[in-house]
């Protein structure tokens, strides 16, 4: 083959569904079950993380900027059920795009995952740090100031060869003891079994819930008349020349909130354990999207309406909007669904990025020895613990904003080349059985790439923009060294190390 032939060679289709046939997973999960796994990875870090700076950011409108994301997602989510449904097996949009758009663009959605589903658990993992030190601080205890949370402090631009000013700069020391402690667990073979995912959900909603329930009785409809104090934001394609740490603007903010979607997708990872894949991924994927969308949204309207928006805090935002009630039951739920909510979101993402990592070897796009079985434990402590201390390194140092945007990027791009996939397919191989179909194609897809690079390319920074870039770059030059040469659409095998796996299923 040529070395373009090469580069764009595609999975069949068909063998892949022949390889959702395998019979190594245990094939245990319902429709309810990956609702469940969706709304456990979709809710709980995202809504606790961002809503604060979201209506700092847009004040009431930050409504708006929620339904933007949440129709984004929606167009993506369509497509990846059309794909799930059609080609149930592990991998998400990795694998849809190995069996669509070839295989340089499987690697770099793949690249991309690494931000959803890796580096999302750095965020997450510092809002439990908040909540954490919250909780100690009601006993009298706090962790020095330079440990509290993460800002690594330069003198001048990054490009520019900056110094680092290590004596003014911050480490979130909790929040990265908290991922080696989630990592190391994974490594020795816990169980996120679905009965356990469904109780964390359960402690995340019902919070949620409570504070949507309690707050309506301090509701002042008053408090949305100023709706859109920041307006649409400024329309200057990757941020412009002039960057700022807290984004405003509709649009801006939307693209920010946008991880709080993150994780509906989820469902589509475990398709090789459902029952009857070609039904309840579709139904997995879109109602973990609607339930948390409304959710979403209700909790934003009851906020902007409990509290003015300018005194509408960074961080615990739900608390403090309750403490007019006096009731200091209220905090502890909260707070309990807090931490419930970004340990299950933090253990589901590094769980996710475990078997992206576990697919991409069984492609050969990664060396085997990446996703290989310890002969104890019988998972994949190497890859698991590589990816524990990666993470931990982000969440001790990086900014939470600056976590976000890198998370979000990356899926906004996998939500891209997703949609691009079910128009390619559409039109290459119209004849393929279909369970669920996208409506209205090509409009829906079209507007779910649309969507995704106008978030991306409006909505996020330079400096997001920058260092995905460089990501990138790096990415490929290891794509160019091995998985390119390695990688054989021809001969992807059923399963590496099933027993591994299974030890997760």
């Amino acid at each position: 083959m040529s070395f373009v032939s090469t580069l764009f060679a595609t999975s069949s289709v068909e063998k892949l569904r022949e390889l959702s046939k395998s019979k190594a997973l245990r094939r245990a999960l319902t429709a309810k079950d990956l609702v469940a796994i969706g709304l456990g990875t979709m809710i709980g870090g995202g809504i606790f993380t961002t809503i604060g700076t979201g209506v700092k950011g847009a004040g009431p409108a930050v409504i708006v900027s929620y339904l933007l994301a949440g129709l984004t997602s929606f167009f993506a989510a369509l497509c990846y059920a059309e794909l799930g449904a059609m080609v149930p097996v592990a991998g998400s949009a990795y694998t849809y795009a190995y069996a669509t758009l070839g295989k340089l663009f499987a690697w770099i959605i793949g690249f991309a995952l690494i931000f959803e589903y890796g580096i999302s658990a750095a965020p997450v993992a510092q809002q439990f740090s908040a909540a954490i030190q919250d909780v100690l601080k009601t006993v009298g205890i706090a962790l020095p100031a330079w440990a509290q949370t993460s800002n690594l402090v330069i003198h001048g631009e990054w490009w520019q060869l900056g110094t680092y000013d290590l004596a003014h700069s911050q480490c979130d020391v909790v929040g990265a003891l908290f991922v080696i402690g989630l990592s190391v667990l994974l490594s020795i073979g816990i169980r996120e079994s679905a009965t356990t995912n469904n109780i964390f959900v359960v402690l995340k909603i019902s919070a949620l819930i409570v504070f949507i329930i309690a707050g309506m009785f301090l509701f002042h409809a008053a408090n949305l008349a100023d709706f859109n104090p920041k307006g649409i934001g400024a329309l200057v394609p990757f941020g412009g020349a002039v960057e700022s740490a807290q984004p405003y603007g509709i649009i801006p903010i939307a693209a920010f909130v946008f991880f709080s979607y993150i994780g509906f997708d989820t469902a589509t990872t475990t398709a090789e354990e459902c029952k009857v894949p070609q039904r309840d991924v579709p139904l997995g994927v879109i109602g973990a999207l609607a339930i948390g969308t409304v959710i979403y949204c209700a909790t934003a309207i009851v906020l902007v309406g409990a509290l003015p928006w300018a005194q509408v805090p960074d961080k615990n935002p739900l608390v403090t909007a309750l403490a007019p009630l006096h009731l200091p039951v209220l905090n502890w739920v909260i707070t309990i669904g807090v931490l419930a909510g970004t340990t299950s979101v933090a253990l589901s993402s590094l769980l996710g990025q475990t078997r992206i990592f576990y697919v991409m070897a069984r492609d050969k796009m990664l060396p085997p020895a990446v996703a290989a079985i310890h002969p104890r434990f019988k998972t994949p402590v190497r890859t698991t613990m590589i990816t524990g201390v990666a993470v931990a390194a982000l969440t001790l140092i990086v900014p939470l904003n600056q976590l976000l945007n890198l998370v979000n990027i990356g899926t906004l791009i996998a939500f891209t080349v997703v949609c691009a996939g079910v128009l390619y397919l559409r039109a290459r191989k119209p004849d393929i059985p279909r369970s669920f179909r996208v409506p209205f194609v090509p409009l829906f897809p079209i507007l779910g790439i649309v969507f995704s690079l106008f978030l991306a390319v409006f909505g996020l920074s330079r400096t997001t923009w920058v260092w995905f870039c460089i990501a990138l770059v790096v990415g490929l030059v290891f794509f160019f060294s091995y998985g390119y040469w390695h990688s054989k659409p021809d001969e992807i095998q059923a399963v590496v190390e099933p027993e591994g796996l299974r030890e997760y299923a």
